[in-house]
């Protein structure tokens, strides 16, 4: 009898076994799912270290040009220093003697309207030379004329008075044209000299770049970059410093004539004052 009631407890309790793991089975697979999801956290975790790689690219970008002016002057020998030295002394040369003769041109060109408004309207040569300006050159040629009135004797006296006030007049303007003048022959030297001085930089930098292709044995970029930067830097320096130049040249040697007609015309007018007797001695 106890083996026919296990008999039925067993045939009632088999189903129910079956139904519990059918029904337990989904679970568990879903519960061995749902921890999957860290796996998902581990590439934010792994992603993080990538940031940091932008860091070298920015860092990159401010890395000083290997080859610009500034590693030149740091990597070059001393022949190249030298030539460097030059063109800058050139350059500033030239540019001194375009701003001062600039502006010399312009007072002079100031001082000959002050002549035309002030000197003539006055009754003598000595009253109107005390109206001009100490340094004017239209004063100092105004006192050589004064003074040649004074100097016409001993040996002097026998020269005649229109030619020796001529000449007193004429060294007087040649002095001022000479003045003028002093720093246009340096601007024409650097201008013509400033393009050599830079080849002589190229040539030595593609030397350089030849000894570095020898000693490496193949002429990769890397090896000859450098001097070849430095060739062309030279060859654009040279350049930069004889164009200044020659343009400068060329534009005061016209204002130069232009400032110098004035001088002469002063000095022909007075010549004719000093000779019509109006000047007192």
């Amino acid at each position: 009898m106890m083996k026919t009631f296990f008999a039925k407890l067993m045939a009632v309790a088999a189903p129910l076994a079956l139904a519990l793991c059918l029904t337990a089975a989904p679970n568990a697979v879903n519960a061995q799912a749902t921890p999957e999801p860290s796996p998902a956290v581990a590439p934010i975790a792994t992603a993080a270290p990538a940031a940091p790689a932008a860091v070298p690219a920015a860092a990159a970008t401010k890395v000083d040009n290997p080859y610009g002016i500034g590693a030149l002057w740091a990597q070059s020998d001393l022949v190249a220093k030298a030539v460097l030295a030059i063109l800058a002394i050139m350059s500033m040369g030239s540019w001194y003697v375009i701003v001062t003769k600039l502006l010399e041109q312009m007072r002079m060109g100031r001082q000959a309207k002050e002549v035309d408004n002030e000197f003539w309207n006055e009754g003598s040569v000595q009253a109107g030379t005390a109206k001009l300006a100490e340094g004017s050159p239209f004063r100092f040629i105004a006192d050589a004329g004064v003074h040649a009135t004074r100097k016409h004797d001993g040996l002097r006296g026998k020269v005649d008075f229109a030619d020796f006030v001529d000449l007193c007049i004429h060294r007087a303007t040649e002095r001022v044209n000479r003045r003028l003048s002093n720093g246009m022959s340096l601007l024409a030297t650097v201008g013509s000299t400033a393009p050599f001085v830079g080849l002589f930089g190229t040539v030595w930098g593609i030397y350089h770049a030849l000894t570095a292709i020898g000693i490496a044995g193949q002429a990769s970029i890397d090896k000859v970059a450098g001097p070849v930067g430095e060739s062309l830097i030279m060859t654009a320096i040279g350049l930069a410093v004889a164009v200044p130049a020659v343009l400068g040249y060329n534009w005061l040697l016209r204002r130069n004539i232009t400032v110098m007609d004035d001088v002469r015309e002063f000095s022909g007018e007075l010549h004719s004052v000093i000779l019509s007797g109006r000047a007192t001695a």
